[in-house]
């Protein structure tokens, strides 16, 4: 292509813009199981996390009256739980499903704005309050990774009363966790820009078919290897996502000043 068919030209745009954001490492505790089959079985003597992940995100987003653009953003997470129970140490465990759940709070800046916007397919933007003012919030989203399970007992939780008034029932045996969890909460609102666009340019990458080689042709050009089949050692970096294990020795504060045969550390 040419330097004028390469030229940029400037056009609008409608993109979300980030007014404001943040990043949180928060460290969950006391954060209660809510198992599917109901309480604890009694048998049950030590639980540990399997897996847990992060099922649903609810986000509610409120002004703050005493200072105008400014937004509370409350986030309740929903974590789903997978847990193996042992009757004793040493034999095969019980798998147990559950959820848990937890909220927290950030204030972040989001500007103003008293337009409503109304769309060709029937989406809308902006509201009208029973005070005939135009409510325009921005829109909140929330990005996290699977929280890491720090910690997991089996703990005596009080029980909560079913109805205002009421005696509240007697504790019961519940699975506790300490969650840690990595998030960015951003505000966004859609705006128009003007950026700089250049022509649509035909990639030069040739589209290939399937391939042709066979199977041995391509185990062939493989690298053997090696690394499989070294033992991993505390302060290495596992290249498999297998590295629970090495993990614990690392937190756990355990160091080897021995040389490893063979020359690797």
């Amino acid at each position: 292509m040419n330097e004028e068919n390469t030229a940029a030209a400037a056009v609008a745009v409608k993109a979300d813009r980030v007014f404001d954001s943040c990043s949180d490492k928060d460290c969950i505790t006391n954060l209660q199981v809510m198992l599917e089959g109901g309480e604890l079985p009694e048998q049950f003597t030590s639980v540990k996390t399997r897996c847990c992940s992060i099922d649903n995100v609810c986000m509610s987003v409120e002004p703050i009256p005493f200072n105008r653009g400014y937004y509370s953003v409350d986030v309740t997470y929903t974590f789903g739980v997978e847990l193996l129970a042992y009757d004793r140490s040493c034999d095969a465990p019980t798998t147990l499903r559950g959820t848990a759940s937890a909220s927290k709070s950030v204030i972040l800046y989001g500007s103003e704005s008293n337009t409503k916007t109304f769309f060709s397919n029937g989406a809308r933007i902006g509201d009208t309050n029973s005070c005939c003012e135009v409510v325009n919030l921005p829109t909140a989203s929330c990005q996290c990774v699977d929280p890491i399970a720090l910690e997991t007992r089996i703990a005596m939780m009080p029980g909560l009363p079913v109805q205002p008034g009421m005696p509240a029932p007697a504790p019961h045996r519940a699975v506790v966790l300490t969650l840690g969890v990595f998030s960015v909460i951003e505000l966004t609102r859609p705006v128009t820009m003007t950026v700089a666009a250049y022509p649509y340019q035909v990639p030069t990458k040739t589209c290939s078919a399937e391939g042709t080689d066979s199977p041995c042709e391509i185990f062939s050009r493989l690298s053997f290897p090696t690394d499989e089949f070294l033992p991993q050692m505390p302060g290495s970096s596992p290249d498999t996502g297998s590295s629970c294990g090495m993990q614990s020795l690392r937190y756990a504060g355990f160091e080897s000043n021995h040389p490893v045969p063979g020359g690797v550390q």
